[in-house]
């Protein structure tokens, strides 16, 4: 199976044309396109009209998480539903399965949320504040663990936006690591399991890197892959 994946498009209202064209024979390179995150520049809903054109009526089926670039307008909600109405399945603390060929392909996607990594990350002590921001990437690490619960497919692989390992980090300032992502959403792909885990959001960090249990991690940001999207082959 051929997972074509891409993150940060960082798709504005005037961008309208400037990807569609590398993704018109898509088809005959992958089976799916992955989508990690930050679609929009400023989430706006006429950025999302934008994104729905370009990613919309593929002949491969598109799955995308949200990041948070598309959150910064308060419009998520109603991008998700603009983005699901055009035919794109966008996952939030869900799953979906697609068929292709006869193999069952899973996905389970969140867009995740910081806190850093072993030795250097963020506690649920102290104020409020503090609490408040572990607190919700603890929250969305439950998510993608009862998403993931749910999937009994051939292949399995875990979308989101944040990182869930530091090693696809190398190349970011260490200094925000812990706004890059968190241990916490490595640790569901390990006790559940999974055959790949696609992430953006780092775009000065590393394609290549694997979870504590070994998974294969890919940062597909795409300033990392530096071209419309990168594939990976799978065997069930």
């Amino acid at each position: 199976m051929r997972i074509a994946a891409i993150g940060d498009i960082h798709l504005g209202a005037d961008s309208s044309g400037e990807l569609r064209p590398a993704l018109l024979d898509i088809g005959e390179h992958a089976d799916v396109l992955l989508v990690a995150g930050d679609l929009t520049r400023h989430g706006t809903l006429a950025e999302a009209r934008v994104v729905a054109g370009e990613l919309a009526d593929l002949d491969v089926p598109v799955i995308g998480v949200l990041g948070n670039h598309d959150y910064h307008s308060d419009q998520q909600n109603r991008i998700l539903q603009l983005l699901n109405d055009a035919g794109l399945i966008m996952l939030e603390g869900n799953s979906t399965t697609v068929n292709i060929d006869g193999t069952t392909l899973g996905v389970a996607g969140v867009k995740g949320f910081g806190g850093g990594f072993a030795g250097a990350c963020a506690s649920m002590f102290g104020e409020r504040q503090m609490k408040d921001f572990v607190g919700h990437t603890v929250e969305i690490a439950d998510q993608l663990r009862k998403a993931l619960a749910t999937l009994t497919t051939d292949v399995t692989v875990v979308l989101t936006h944040y990182a869930p390992t530091s090693d696809t980090l190398a190349g970011e300032p260490p200094e925000i690591f812990a706004f890059l992502g968190s241990y916490l959403l490595g640790e569901p792909i390990d006790e559940i399991g999974a055959d790949l885990a696609l992430h953006g959001h780092a775009h000065a960090g590393t394609e290549h890197g694997e979870t504590a249990g070994g998974i294969p991690v890919r940062n597909v940001a795409a300033p990392v892959v530096k071209s419309a999207y990168a594939v990976y082959e799978l065997n069930n």
